[in-house]
């Protein structure tokens, strides 16, 4: 989907690296930053169903964060998750999961939330309607194909209102807490809101998009 945006995806180190110095968002394409995955994808699409590889992916992250918000598709999975984050020495971390089977935090019903922070796991349960947001259908949440994904994420920076802003908006939060930006979910819900209302999440893809294209043409 981020092709569809116009965003090279493909970029190696120098490319990742500088688009986060000027964009403030990098992108690691896991089959670039772990050769292996190649020959595991083939036979993943052919499965045609999630995987161990679907788990393994944030725990492998080549850059080596000491934070991550995860949304994990099996809640069976989830403080297996949380728990080889603390083993790799993450400093705060978030994994959870929709209680109507989202791998993320839903609007159409609560969210189960498992938090690691200073070596130490606490659960809890979020209604988002605490937070202020309406309750979503499910069939409004459901994407398409990448075309039309691309023009709900524009829909979405645009200012358009509605579930897909909630739900965005909602798990931006998790990354905004996560990073120490914000205190807790309601705060970072009020961050999300405000960088798209003020235009800033359409600059940042807008320089993401340019930043990528350039560090490709330039052989990065």
């Amino acid at each position: 989907m981020l092709e569809a945006l116009g965003v090279v995806i493909e970029l190696g180190p120098d490319g990742v690296a500088r688009c986060i110095r000027e964009a403030g968002i990098g992108f690691c394409f896991a089959p670039r930053f772990h050769p292996a995955l190649r020959f595991a994808g083939p036979p993943r699409r052919e499965l045609g169903v999630p995987t161990t590889f679907n788990f393994l992916g944030p725990l492998a992250n080549p850059a080596g964060v000491k934070r991550q918000a995860v949304g994990v598709s099996d809640p069976s999975m989830a403080e297996r998750v949380i728990g080889a984050l603390a083993e790799l020495g993450a400093e705060h971390a978030l994994v959870f999961y929709g209680d109507d089977g989202l791998d993320e935090l839903t609007t159409t019903t609560t969210s189960t939330i498992l938090e690691l922070r200073s070596g130490m796991v606490a659960s809890r349960s979020l209604d988002p309607t605490s937070l202020g947001l309406a309750t979503a259908d499910r069939s409004a949440l459901a994407g398409g194909d990448a075309a039309g994904n691309a023009e709900a994420v524009h829909r979405v920076l645009a200012g358009h209102a509605g579930p897909v802003r909630d739900i965005a908006a909602l798990n931006a939060a998790a990354a905004l807490v996560v990073a120490g930006i914000a205190d807790d979910l309601g705060d970072g819900l009020e961050h999300a809101f405000a960088s798209i209302d003020e235009g800033r999440a359409a600059a940042a893809l807008e320089a993401l998009v340019r930043t990528s294209v350039a560090a490709r043409d330039e052989g990065a």
